[in-house]
């Protein structure tokens, strides 16, 4: 059992910057790959970044990279998000998830349906 909880959600101008962090509890916790999640209204949950157990995988949607960086600690039990050059579309609901199955090197999981732990989802909102 993982129980995540979500933090540094808030409202920036466009162009500015936030940093999301998922706290989790759980012995599994470093042997979980990692993702970002966001939800704006009316939209479907779409997969913002995931992260593998070890670290060095990673995977970035389209829209943000370049602009946002999936890391995690594992001494820490903790991922985070880094966003930069935020946009008003940046704007939703984000939610941190764990995926409970020991994926192969190297395998990354995108669809929300993989996971099978999530936090209760931090606002992030930006203004233009």
């Amino acid at each position: 059992q993982v129980q995540l909880v979500e933090s540094g959600g808030g409202l920036v101008q466009a162009g500015g910057s936030l940093r999301l962090s998922c706290a989790a509890s759980g012995r599994t916790f470093s042997r979980s790959t990692m993702g970002w999640f966001r939800q704006a209204p009316g939209k479907e949950r779409e997969v913002v970044a995931a992260i593998s157990w070890s670290g060095p995988f990673t995977n970035h949607a389209d829209s943000v990279k370049g602009r946002f960086t999936i890391s995690r600690d594992n001494a820490k039990n903790t991922v985070y998000l880094q966003m930069n050059s935020l946009k008003p579309e940046d704007t939703a609901v984000y939610y941190c998830a764990a995926d409970r199955t020991v994926r192969a090197w190297g395998v990354l999981p995108l669809r929300a349906g993989e996971y099978d732990y999530w936090g209760q989802g931090t606002q992030v909102t930006v203004s233009s």
